[in-house]
């Protein structure tokens, strides 16, 4: 039998060289298509899912399908965050295999203009607005419509995603990178809101001079959209230590009896968590209304000793704080003028605690100091204060417009960063332990219910000193006025996100709100340098890669000239007789 030729039998092993090489390649990417992974080199992370999203994704019993409307071609910025999603939910099906689905769809596409009118209407209906961007195109602006939002549908329900939601007065680029960083956060919080079986109940305690009309609007139509809330008359009620997860006490004004707070110490140890908004003294804005100045006064609540009991004070004083919002005052031509009002402070967020970490400042008005309290197994996390410049004035305290009149100096401030916003978490102690009246047991009796001096399981509460710190504006032009805009100035403050993110901290023992605290960094490219070093580094990006490629082949064919001429060397006859 004749054996290959050389030459053929070369050209039989280079076939099948290519042949597996082509499969090799092939299997990689079938590979590649199920086992994505990457290198985070960030040093923030903010590429890397955190653990409770992990835990929240594996758990999932129900598919969970995702509709990104954002898609198209768009300005680098936007562009950008469409591929930062990509990225974010690939990462997401990593964790939750085939309970993730996702789609990039543009609702507009290959759409009549009567159609498009049906399909706005009915995203608009679920809460997804169609949006305008300014395209330039030939040196000519268009606006061409654009749909910023993502729907998750899970468990039977629905919710959507604002993308492009970021604290107001950043720069385009600062938003889109805060858009970025809180992709994780918004995708796993709808998830994790809409596989809940129930949602969280709420109540809004009254009974005690708390705000309930025009002031309050803005939260009360916020809350029913994550929450079941109930406005409660805590006079009227005998118990809540079963009915609600957690409840809001806001800028009480008037005696709480035993009673009550009985029913309030009950649902603390019953697991109940509770977020109080304390005023000590009785100032407010309504206060300046009538007279420039006025005395603010202590309230009389008697909710001191329990604050005391679980670990803080609320100090019978007022914050002056020379980084504060200016309040207008009519001068003698009849104009009125901005003056800084050193008792209506802009507010830190501190520290990294997932409630506000990232957020802006907040907003306050006439607030008070807050002090901690030594109290065994109870710690402490500061969440607001003031500024470096700042101090505090006791009670009696004389508040008069006049002060604008005076100039703020540095030296006057000598208190720095007072607390207003203080967590408390662990196993409360009751206030009654060792001392409960005989006619508290008979209540506690009729409920059919023992009397607990601590609680079984840590628990928590947020105690807030911040005037007004969750209240609207209005204006007889535009209304109701958003919580945390400061008419005077047109500015937002981070009052909502503040509120909700203590509620949501309270309420959602999942921890999927860590995910919020990742650090947003923005690394921008120097425009001055990128202007001045232009022409080098497009050279460097073009030349450097040609060299390389032609170094590389040179190598290559001295190497391989070499040795194929070692191999070609003709054979020398031996030397001697044959």
């Amino acid at each position: 039998m004749a054996t290959p030729a050389p030459k053929n039998r070369q050209q039989q092993q280079a076939t099948i060289r290519i042949v597996i090489m082509a499969a090799i390649v092939v299997c990689v990417n079938i590979l590649a298509s199920y086992f994505h992974t990457g290198l985070d080199l960030t040093r923030e992370k903010r590429f890397t899912l955190t653990d409770p999203t992990k835990k929240m994704l594996r758990s999932m019993q129900e598919v969970a399908v995702i509709d990104v409307y954002l898609k198209g071609k768009f300005p680098a910025g936007l562009q950008r965050l469409q591929e930062a999603m990509r990225e974010r939910l690939r990462s997401f099906k990593e964790i939750g295999g085939n309970k993730i689905i996702y789609r990039f769809t543009d609702p507009f596409e290959g759409k009549s203009d009567k159609d498009k009118k049906l399909i706005a209407h009915n995203l608009e209906v679920k809460g997804i607005r169609v949006m305008e961007l300014k395209t330039q195109d030939d040196e000519e602006y268009s606006m061409k419509p654009f749909f910023p939002y993502a729907l998750v549908q899970y468990n039977g329900r629905e919710m959507p995603i604002y993308l492009l939601d970021a604290p107001p007065g950043r720069g385009s680029e600062e938003q889109i990178s805060y858009a970025e960083a809180m992709l994780e956060y918004k995708f796993a919080n709808a998830i994790n809101q809409l596989g809940k079986p129930k949602r969280p109940r709420i109540a809004y305690l009254t009974g005690h001079g708390e705000p309930l009309a025009i002031k309050t609007y803005d939260m009360l139509s916020t809350l029913p959209g994550m929450y079941d809330l109930d406005s409660l008359d805590l006079t009227h009620t005998l118990d809540i230590s079963l009915l609600y997860d957690a409840v809001i006490i806001n800028q009480p004004n008037s005696l709480f009896s035993g009673p009550d707070k009985l029913k309030i110490d009950q649902f603390i140890m019953r697991g109940g968590h509770v977020l109080w908004i304390v005023n000590a003294l009785n100032a407010t804005t309504d206060s300046l209304a009538n007279s420039p100045q006025f005395i603010a006064m202590e309230y009389q609540t008697e909710l001191d000793e329990m604050l005391f009991k679980y670990g803080v004070r609320v100090n019978y004083d007022l914050i002056e704080d020379m980084q504060c919002n200016p309040l207008p005052r009519v001068l003698n031509n009849g104009k009125p003028e901005l003056h800084d009002w050193v008792y209506f402070p802009r507010l830190n967020p501190t520290g990294d605690h997932p409630i506000v970490k990232n957020m802006d400042l907040v907003m306050a008005g006439f607030t008070n100091s807050i002090d901690t309290i030594k109290s065994t197994g109870i710690s402490k996390t500061i969440l607001l204060q003031s500024s470096k410049y700042s101090r505090s004035a006791r009670s009696p305290v004389r508040v008069s417009l006049s002060m604008m009149s005076y100039p703020l100096k540095h030296e006057m401030f000598t208190k720095s960063y007072l607390p207003v916003a203080v967590l408390l978490e662990g196993k409360f102690h009751s206030v009654y332990q060792n001392r409960l009246a005989p006619e508290y047991l008979r209540l506690l009796d009729s409920l059919n219910q023992p009397f607990k001096g601590t609680c079984d399981d840590p628990n928590s509460m947020i105690v807030v000193s911040m005037g007004e710190a969750f209240s609207n504006g209005y204006s007889a032009k535009d209304g109701v006025l958003p919580m945390g805009y400061y008419q005077f100035t047109g500015e937002y403050f981070a009052n909502k996100h503040f509120l909700l993110n203590c509620l949501e901290y309270l309420t959602d023992r999942s921890g999927v709100l860590e995910a919020r605290s990742k650090d947003v960094k923005l690394r921008l490219l120097d425009k001055g340098r990128l202007k001045s070093e232009k022409g080098t580094w497009q050279m460097v990006n073009v030349a450097i890669p040609i060299a390389a490629v032609v170094v590389f082949a040179s190598f290559y064919l001295f190497f391989r000239k070499r040795r194929y001429e070692k191999k070609s060397e003709p054979i020398k006859p031996l030397s001697g007789n044959a």
